[in-house]
């Protein structure tokens, strides 16, 4: 049975991100996307391969620059 392909706020949901940053990483080139008619679809493969996620920037103390 193949896999379905995601909607952006499934890809969201998935990654514990918001919407605005799926359509950034799409709009930046780091997640592969396609538009089926209206809909942006995304390959679960291609969400695994072109988001990594960026750790908080924290100072050397703890504390968040």
């Amino acid at each position: 049975m193949p896999k379905k392909d995601l909607n952006i706020q499934q890809a969201a949901d998935l990654l514990g991100v918001s919407v605005k940053t799926i359509r950034r990483h799409i709009s930046n080139g780091n997640i592969k996307a396609y538009k089926f008619g209206r809909l942006i679809r995304i390959k679960p493969e291609d969400l695994k391969t072109g988001y990594r996620e960026i750790p908080n920037a924290k100072t050397l103390n703890g504390k968040r620059a």
